[in-house]
């Protein structure tokens, strides 16, 4: 029995109407035509609605269509002697669509739209399970905010939920078992241990000279990195930061009598100097005093704080007419936030602040003592186990008194022989070594 082929032709007549004519004829023999097992169809149109194509293709195959609204536009087709699935197939390409069949139903879309209904087909097909991940190094609610991020593709299914353990510093997942996979890989490269670094400080009050001993010159940075001078001249105008090329670099005193001194100076230390040993050193002589010696262990990233002084109370008016005792600080204090580089090397940011009390102030409440304050913040790269050494806050001391030869100085008259006033000025310079280590873990 011979196979006939249906010919569909679309044309525009003079008056507007679409006219539509079958016409059949011997179909080719099945080995000479590819994929010609069911009916073969001609289609020729010129610049027709896409919506129109597909409902008269659908027809022809008996299919219910729906077509989604974002399906727009036109298209012009010249396909003879080929599969209607072929044919399909082609005009959906064409256009970027995709479908999906359900019997005798064809629902036509945008690509993807058909693609993100198949997916929350699979997910919601795919069984969910409940799993609990521990998270080891990180903070289980800081992962979360990576695994819920929207800017890339999605590790949760569109179903799926996290939620975070607190008590444990675990994850809660109910999901389907391949998203459960995503999102323990992305947990592993993750929930890795930060490097740590040792802060060791000291603080200590010496005189200037003492400091060039132990090797120290402000305002300069050895090594490979160009020399660097900076600092603020109190009562001055800030000084300019200049680059210097020679490692062999000497202190000159100032020339003019009203300068005064930086009011704070940075240096480094080489990781050879015995710097414990020559302040020991130094303290048993009496040329130095260390004041304290804290460390501290901070990870990547994290600010590690030194604080030490006195804390200075005053009554504080409420708008109710009472008052209340509170405090104002008036300390030393030291922060360091160290950033550490593949190589080992750190990124120092110091924060130092020397706050003292000052004189006596009148408020409403009564006497209140002022806060003078010197602050600084500088950024210093250094290496592991060099040693960064922060100046310039000086500690002026007045001692008067009275030396005498015992009885005689005390009597009346006669005694101004016997005895002699004095008074001795004093000022040392607080000086802070930091010195950070990276821990091997």
């Amino acid at each position: 029995m011979n196979t006939r082929l249906w010919s569909v032709i679309m044309y525009w007549c003079r008056g507007g109407l679409l006219l539509w004519t079958m016409m059949s004829f011997p179909a080719l023999a099945q080995d000479e035509v590819r994929d010609t097992s069911s009916n073969l169809i001609s289609l020729q149109f010129q610049s027709i609605e896409v919506r129109r194509v597909l409902t008269l293709l659908a027809q022809k195959h008996g299919f219910n269509v729906v077509i989604d609204e974002e399906v727009t536009g036109t298209i012009s087709v010249n396909l003879h002697n080929v599969p209607w699935q072929r044919a399909l197939d082609t005009i959906l390409r064409m256009k970027g669509l995709s479908y999906q069949a359900d019997n005798n139903v064809l629902w036509v879309a945008p690509l993807n739209v058909i693609q993100n209904y198949q997916s929350k087909a699979n997910a919601l097909a795919e069984h969910r399970q409940y799993q609990k991940i521990p998270v080891h190094y990180a903070k289980a609610d800081e992962l979360i905010e990576v695994i819920t991020a929207k800017n890339g593709e999605d590790v949760l299914s569109t179903t799926g939920s996290v939620q975070v353990d607190k008590r444990t510093n675990s994850l809660l997942l109910h999901d389907t078992a391949t998203h459960i996979q995503r999102v323990k890989e992305l947990v592993s490269m993750l929930d890795v241990p930060m490097k740590q670094v040792l802060i060791e400080a000291r603080i200590v009050t010496m005189s200037q000279g003492e400091l060039v001993d132990i090797g120290v010159r402000w305002g300069t940075f050895q090594g490979q990195r160009p020399t660097k001078i900076a600092g603020t001249l109190e009562g001055l105008r800030p000084t300019q930061e200049n680059s210097i090329t020679d490692d062999l670099t000497v202190q000159l005193p100032s020339a003019s009598p009203r300068a005064a001194s930086i009011a704070f100076q940075v240096a480094t230390l080489g990781p050879n100097t015995l710097l414990d040993l020559e302040l020991s050193a130094l303290q048993s002589e009496s040329k130095a005093e260390i004041i304290s010696s804290p460390r501290l262990l901070t990870t990547n990233e994290k600010p590690a704080y030194i604080e030490q002084g006195t804390e200075i109370p005053y009554l504080e008016a409420a708008s109710s007419g009472a008052t209340s005792v509170s405090f104002r600080k008036a300390v030393l204090s030291l922060k360091v936030t160290p950033h550490i580089t593949p190589n080992n090397q750190m990124l120092l940011d110091l924060n130092v602040t020397q706050d003292r009390p000052g004189s006596s102030v009148a408020i409403g409440t009564g006497d209140a003592v002022a806060i003078q304050t010197q602050r600084i913040g500088t950024q210093v790269m250094v290496n592991d186990g060099e040693t960064i050494v922060l100046g310039g806050i000086y500690q002026h001391s007045l001692t008067k008194g009275v030396e005498k030869v015992p009885l005689l100085g005390d009597l009346p008259l006669l005694g101004q022989l016997f005895r002699r006033s004095y008074e001795e000025k004093d000022k040392n310079e607080l000086v802070i070594f930091v010195t950070p280590k990276v821990v091997i873990q």
